[in-house]
């Protein structure tokens, strides 16, 4: 029964393609946020190249869409002009978690991309106009845990947890 458990896993893990999405607009980059959704870097995994006029960062990303593991994933954004970041770590090795992002039209097509992560820190990436693609680029892992979300739906109003 065991080999069948473990058989029928290893089908599961190899039945998902790697996750390729592109983003043009607004709604494309939801749907990358929500796939890069507890996404773990690090500052040293930012990667912008001014000359290039891209941005491109590594992530740990956990699969929501096949549970239980995290695959190397990596981002690029073309057409950058500028890039800030406030309240984010200086230590390059420090842990930073995806929260999500957002993209905040200016002027057309230009914009802001807000990269916003769990402790208040955020990364603005200004773009000439929204290019950016996803890709994973590892084989699966087993996670070590499985990322947990308050479930506010219950909780009375007033209260505090």
């Amino acid at each position: 029964m065991t080999a069948e458990i473990d058989g029928a896993l290893s089908e599961a893990k190899t039945a998902v393609e790697p996750l390729r999405l592109l983003a043009e607009d607004a709604d494309d980059l939801q749907i990358i946020s929500a796939a890069l959704q507890d996404a773990i870097l690090r500052p040293i995994d930012i990667v912008w190249e001014k000359g290039a006029r891209t941005l491109t960062i590594a992530f740990s990303r956990f699969c929501w869409e096949c549970g239980g593991t995290r695959v190397m994933s990596a981002m690029q954004f073309g057409d950058v002009m500028g890039v800030k970041s406030r309240r984010l770590p200086r230590n390059p090795d420090a842990t930073l978690e995806l929260l999500a992002l957002d993209f905040i039209p200016t002027e057309a097509p230009s914009g802001r991309v807000i990269l916003m992560f769990a402790g208040g820190g955020d990364l603005r990436i200004d773009v000439e106009c929204l290019d950016a693609v996803v890709t994973d680029i590892s084989e699966r892992w087993p996670a070590r845990m499985a990322p947990t979300h308050l479930d506010d739906a219950g909780l009375d109003e007033g209260k505090t947890v």
